[in-house]
């Protein structure tokens, strides 16, 4: 981590965690979406499977996406701070 202060650690410490439970709560949502029906309605042993494999991939998807997602902006908005105080500094 080097030298950066308390404050960027405690930052990227709660970014993780919103990136975390909010793909969560996307993965759930979407594999209740997606596999619902299966729980709702008696279905035959094909397409039950299918639903719930399709829900599945459909949970991975939503949470590697939106946690790739809240990640990649918070970092990319540190490094326009980061570049911002350093044009600051010259002048």
């Amino acid at each position: 981590m080097g030298n950066r202060i308390q404050d960027e650690r405690d930052a990227v410490t709660v970014e993780i965690g919103y990136a975390v439970v909010t793909a969560l709560l996307g993965a759930f949502l979407a594999f209740g979406a997606v596999a619902g029906p299966a729980f709702a309605f008696e279905l035959r042993h094909p397409a039950r499977g299918l639903l719930l494999l399709a829900g599945t991939a459909a949970a991975v998807l939503v949470f590697v996406s939106r946690t790739v997602h809240v990640l990649w902006r918070f970092s990319y908005a540190g490094e326009n701070r980061r570049t911002a105080g350093r044009r600051n500094l010259r002048g």
